[in-house]
């Protein structure tokens, strides 16, 4: 036992000494805190290697007694001696701890580094609300522009291309391959009220036929095929009143959808802006992008 101890003590200077070693630097300022904690790891680790040295002890050189139980597992016997009384009490002792904490210590209602960014998030987007309460054409066009460098250009390009056909082009309307893709796998991410679009709608010939006709702008006499697609986009392909896609460019129900909701790209997934652009952001972002759109 006398070297368990002695091991023990070694362990505990090499504990505390390596605990220094880390975090030494903290003990230089005049902050008592970081004295406490000091103080609190000490206690710790002593009470730690010192209840592990004594069961351990225990585990070497006692002899279980008592009466056993009638029950026995593959002649395995089992005492029915009481629990230690260490072993309750701190069971104990942690389940009045976790109710103090939980009720007294750190209570929800009191101040916290998260809630007080989350009031300065709140008042600030309030601010900027009532600041840009009826912004001007103009003024939606630059702030919109602004949002989309920062937020929209990383996959997308400065100039809204796309960078190579990488990411979605949003100065156009829907490529071919889209138009195929969304024909041939379907389409159920955009939340619009329509409901999820099945895959195929159309095959072969005819989707070729459909997405060549999206694709240039839906100029020119609409392809027979087109019908089972104007049950839900309509006859003009504008999606009804935004109840389901607009296939004639990117209106403001398309672009608040796919911010909303996020959407499935070349280059990986696009995720969901939502709570990330105030109101007034994503309107301006809308502004801009219809801005830059090209006609006809």
């Amino acid at each position: 036992m006398k070297k368990m101890v002695i091991g023990g003590i070694i362990l505990i200077v090499a504990l505390m000494t390596g605990t220094y070693f880390v975090a030494g630097d903290a003990f230089q300022s005049d902050d008592y805190i970081n004295s406490l904690t000091m103080l609190g790891a000490l206690a710790i680790i002593v009470i730690t290697v010192f209840t592990v040295l004594k069961y351990v002890n225990q585990i070497k050189n006692d002899t279980a007694t008592g009466e056993l139980a009638d029950e026995s597992w593959d002649g395995i016997g089992e005492y029915t001696n009481p629990i230690p009384s260490g072993w309750g009490l701190i069971f104990m002792g942690t389940i009045i701890w976790m109710m103090w904490y939980f009720f007294v210590g750190y209570p929800t209602n009191q101040f916290s580094q998260i809630g007080q960014y989350n009031e300065e998030v709140l008042e600030n987007n309030a601010k900027f609300a009532k600041a840009w309460e009826n912004p001007s054409d103009e003024t939606l066009t630059s702030m919109g522009e602004s949002v989309f460098l920062v937020q929209c250009a990383p996959c997308h390009g400065v100039d809204a291309e796309g960078i190579d056909g990488k990411a979605q082009d949003l100065t156009h309307r829907l490529s071919k391959e889209q138009v195929l893709h969304a024909i041939n796998n379907g389409s159920n991410n955009l939340g619009y009220p329509m409901g999820a679009m099945p895959a195929g709608m159309a095959s072969g010939e005819g989707a070729e036929k459909i997405a060549t006709w999206i694709a240039g702008g839906m100029q020119g006499e609409q392809p027979a095929e087109f019908a089972a697609c104007a049950s839900c986009h309509g006859p003009d392909g504008k999606g009804m009143n935004g109840m389901a896609a607009n296939l004639s460019g990117f209106d403001d129900t398309l672009v608040g959808k796919v911010l909303e909701n996020g959407k499935k790209g070349a280059i990986g997934t696009m995720p969901s802006f939502k709570g990330r652009l105030n109101e007034t952001q994503e309107k301006s972002l809308r502004h801009f992008l219809n801005s830059i759109q090209v006609k006809g």
